[in-house]
This record gives structure tokens, C-alpha cells and sequence, in this order.
């Protein structure tokens, strides 16, 4: 059945808000002979990200500087890279991030995975609109000149941002099904095409039916199929599309094992996807890392990270003293 969670983050808007007096303290901070980091660390992961673009207005007014201008200066490393991300708004840090994966040295295909695939209609729409106001550039036609293949029609057809809302037909989701599983036995451009098209377009209510059919027709769950049939960055993408719609935590909760453990520590990604569910549902992600992978998030971190980098990983991450 197509259940709605009810999702958590782990930031929230602090209570008796006094944005000119953190500004106050963050000036002070950033001014010391050495900076004090802490302090930083206090203010900026214990505020939702509206007061913390208060709190960088009432910075300009009082010292006529950019706060993220005085952090990056300030600050360095991984460090740095949390601290300046919790400044951007939501719909900013994803534009920030898909540019960066776009067009830095290499393409990022991971990151424009894990945004394009777990994003709704309307923070890509918000994402399309914060990356051509920030790159004076479409993020559409960026995609399709640094990506290719079926992995580019897909991420292309994503970034449209156009699936169906809260519609769901019994009726078509066995014909789906079928479509599918042909797709996977015939491995054509065309049965590709339809694959994405079918992933990328019917909603989520559909798709869980879909799926369930797809097992029924097939005696196999989607993921396995799609995992045999295809492969590279198309095949991943198409898994994580089926395991967003299945459970957006788990599939957070999944990157986020694979980025601490698999390559050392995959720091961007770590730093990326505590940043941008904070106030989302980094709470259910935390629970279902726990769940799966026996230790938490919180312990994971704190393993594999330190110093000023770790305490701010950590005061995003949150959580209960069970929970370590």
C-alpha cells in the first residue's frame, strides 16, 4: 500500500530568534585572531535555513559585508564546506551542487543522481529557477551537453520536472508492468526510452502499483530486474528513481553508508545529503540507516570524521543518546 510518512528533519526553526544578536556573535567570531569555530557551529547548525538568511542580512547591514564571503575567507577545507552550505536556500544549494558536479573536472554522475531522482516537481522547479539566476545558464542544456546516452535522456526527462500528481490507474499499471519486463528482456533504444519514460513520468501512487504488478508478471522485484538487464550510470539512475518512490530515507540512508564506507569517505556526499534533508527527513534516515546497518549514522560519522568538520557533521545529524 502507498503510505505517507509522516517525515522529520532534524533542524528546526530556533524558538526566541534573534537574528542581529547572532549576527553580532558570528562577526565577533569570524574577527578573532582565531576564528572561533564553536561558535559558528552553535549558531549555524541550530537555526532552520530562513533565519540563517536573516541572520546573513542582518551581518550586511551591521558590517557591510557577505557573510558567506567572510566564511569561505575564514575557513577551509570540509569545514568550510558545511558551513557555506548551510547558507545557500534549499532550491540554491541544489543548483550550487548540480553545477559544480556539471562542470567541474569530471561529471559528477552520482550527484546529479541523487538530486534529480529524489526531487519533486517543484523543488526542480525551484532548482531550474535558482541555477539560472546563480550560472546565468539553463540547467537543462547543461545536462544535455555534459552527459550522453540514455543516462542523459533520463536525467533530461527528470529535470523537466513533469510527473503526474497523485493519480494512479489500475487499469494501465498491469500494461506498465508488462512494458517493463519486456523492456528488460529486449533491451532495445526504444524499450530503454519507454523504461525511462514510464519511470520518469507516472506518479509515485502509480508506480508502487506498477511495481507490485511487475513482481507478479515477472516473480521478480523491479530492482533486481533492472540491476541484471542494464548497467552503468543508466542502470543506477533507473534504481534510484524505484527506491525514491519506494522510501526517499532508505535510499538516503543507503548513499549515505555507501559514502562513508565504500570509498573511504565520501565527503561531498555525506556533506550534500545531511545538508539538504536537515530540515526534510534526515530524522527517518538516521532511523533506517540504524535499521539496516546496525550502527548509527551518528557513531558512523564520528568514526570516520573529526575535529571542527566532525561537531558540525554531528550537530546537523542530531539525535538522542540511544541513538549512538
Amino acid at each position: 500500500s502507498f503510505l505517507l510518512q509522516q517525515t522529520q528533519g532534524t533542524i528546526f526553526p530556533a524558538p526566541n530568534f534573534n537574528p542581529i544578536m547572532d549576527a553580532q556573535l558570528l562577526g565577533g567570531a569570524l574577527q578573532g585572531i582565531s576564528c572561533e569555530k564553536d561558535v559558528l557551529i552553535d549558531i549555524l547548525t541550530q537555526r532552520c535555513n530562513s533565519q540563517r538568511l536573516m541572520i546573513a542580512e542582518a551581518y550586511r547591514d551591521m558590517y557591510g559585508r557577505d557573510l558567506i564571503t567572510d566564511l569561505k575567507e575564514n575557513l577551509s577545507h570540509h569545514f568550510k564546506e558545511v558551513m557555506v552550505g548551510l547558507m545557500y536556500p534549499p532550491a540554491s544549494y541544489d543548483a550550487h551542487e548540480l553545477w559544480h558536479a556539471l562542470k567541474g573536472v569530471d561529471t559528477e554522475e552520482k550527484c546529479l543522481i541523487d538530486i534529480l531522482a529524489s526531487r519533486s516537481n517543484m523543488e526542480i522547479f525551484q532548482m531550474k529557477e535558482a541555477y539560472l539566476m546563480q550560472y546565468n545558464t539553463d540547467l537543462q542544456q547543461d545536462i544535455d551537453s555534459e552527459t550522453s546516452g540514455h543516462f542523459r535522456d533520463t536525467l533530461m526527462n527528470l529535470a523537466q520536472g513533469t510527473r503526474m500528481e497523485g493519480y494512479a490507474d489500475p487499469s494501465t499499471a498491469a500494461q506498465d508492468a508488462m512494458i517493463l519486463w519486456e523492456a528488460c528482456q529486449q533491451k532495445t533504444g526504444e524499450h530503454k526510452n519507454m523504461l525511462q519514460m514510464i519511470l520518469c513520468n507516472r506518479s509515485h501512487q502509480q508506480l508502487w502499483m506498477v511495481f507490485q504488478e511487475f513482481q507478479n508478471i515477472s516473480g521478480q522485484d523491479i530492482v533486481d530486474a533492472i540491476n541484471e538487464c542494464y548497467d552503468g550510470y543508466f542502470q543506477e539512475l533507473l534504481v534510484a528513481i524505484v527506491l525514491c518512490i519506494r522510501d526517499k530515507p532508505s535510499y538516503f540512508a543507503y548513499r549515505l553508508y555507501n559514502a562513508i564506507h565504500d570509498f573511504g569517505f565520501h565527503n561531498k556526499t555525506v556533506i550534500r545529503i545531511l545538508i539538504a534533508r536537515s530540515e526534510i527527513d534526515l530524522i527517518n534516515i538516521r532511523q533506517r540507516y540504524k535499521e539496516r546497518y546496525g550502527k548509527s549514522l551518528f557513531h558512523d560519522i564520528k568514526h570516520f570524521a573529526s575535529g571542527h568538520y566532525e561537531s558540525a557533521l554531528l550537530a546537523i545529524c542530531a539525535g538522542d543518546a540511544e541513538d549512538y
